[in-house]
């Protein structure tokens, strides 16, 4: 599928858009706007189309409004067709944040036309959009989800003390036990770390390819930060940077982690690195209201901020509830917990893929 919608719905001669999918061509001009546009993130990008096909093997229709041979605007989708969880096309499944990033109203309108006939076609049970601000307030939403995003400030030791006493303190004690920290260069001591760290909170885990493709594609943008003491690994983060923003986005720890403090060090270590090369903003990530990395973000001084997941209903009539919060999930949270380590690694990727 190339061009979706020839003839614009806009009465406006001037701003005459056409609606295309995007080709490998299209991805160095999808990027360059995405790096200029306010409302992109760096879930837009085009190489989430790679990771996701390549990683999980679900299908991407990444859509893009053209007006004048420019373009205005983007939507990231991809499919989940699941007997477990359901079918729908999301913007952006395994993203924190997606939905449409367009220069002009007219431009969102379009390519929600376009991404609605999209969803028809495929008959799937819901559209949804990532946002991070609400876009269609009177839509059907899920109010679960809420991001921590805070300035860094140019000087570094500012950056320390504008850290509640309580989990300065925490970092301080990080600090005296001499942690190192290493950027690596592959995912192997991460997914160490993350993998443990997952098994314990009773969460299906990602494949180790996946890393590796987000690793690959995105490559001096992701970055992996690890903790040691004594040479062993203790904790890892990986995190995304993008424009004038540093986001870790997937971390975890070792057993080690806690008496130690390395996850407060760590994450302190990325703060202040970010801020010597002069990231202006520390984008926390996503967590679940009233969950435990909910209070951990909290204890750093950020301040929640909702997120607006946004739903279309197709076949379905309720927003979707695929998360470890849902009751229904609390039997296979405590048997998976159960599970040797190996056996986790081993079956977490095929149900994972699915809840994007």
């Amino acid at each position: 599928m190339n061009a979706l919608n020839k003839i614009s719905h806009s009465d406006d001669p001037a701003m005459q858009v056409s609606i295309h999918e995007m080709q490998a061509k299209d991805k160095v001009r999808w990027d360059r706007f995405v790096e200029i546009c306010p409302e992109a993130t760096f879930f837009h990008r085009a190489g989430w189309k790679n990771v996701i096909e390549q990683a999980f093997n679900h299908q991407t229709r990444f859509l893009y409004a053209e007006s004048n041979g420019e373009i205005q605007g983007v939507l990231p989708l991809a499919e989940i067709n699941s007997f477990l969880f359901g079918h729908s096309l999301s913007s952006l499944p395994f993203c924190v944040y997606g939905g449409i990033a367009a220069n002009s109203d007219i431009v969102r309108k379009e390519l929600e036309w376009a991404a609605k006939e999209l969803a028809l076609q495929k008959k799937v049970d819901y559209l949804e959009y990532r946002n991070i601000r609400p876009v269609h307030p009177d839509w059907p939403r899920k109010d679960l989800h809420v991001t921590f995003r805070k300035a860094i400030d140019p000087d570094v030791e500012k950056n320390l003390l504008a850290i509640p006493r309580k989990q300065r303190a925490m970092v301080r004690k990080g600090l005296k036990y001499e942690l190192g920290a290493v950027v690596d260069e592959d995912v192997e001591r991460f997914f160490y770390a993350y993998s443990r760290s997952v098994h314990r909170l009773g969460t299906p885990v990602f494949a180790k390819k996946y890393f590796q493709l987000l690793k690959e594609i995105f490559a001096e943008d992701c970055e992996l930060l690890t903790i040691t003491k004594d040479g062993k690994t203790i904790s890892s983060v990986m995190s995304f940077y993008f424009r004038d923003e540093v986001l870790p986005y997937y971390g975890g720890g070792t057993d080690d982690a806690r008496k130690l403090a390395a996850n407060d060090f760590m994450y302190w270590e990325l703060m202040r690195r970010s801020c010597e090369r002069g990231y202006k903003t520390f984008d926390f990530g996503r967590s679940k209201r009233d969950s435990g990395s909910y209070s951990f973000k909290k204890n750093w001084g950020f301040e929640a901020q909702p997120l607006h997941y946004e739903y279309q209903f197709i076949k379905s009539s309720q927003v979707p509830s695929h998360n470890p919060s849902n009751p229904k999930y609390k039997i296979f949270i405590q048997a998976w917990q159960k599970l040797p380590l190996s056996m986790a690694n081993l079956i977490g990727p095929y149900i994972v893929k699915n809840l994007g």
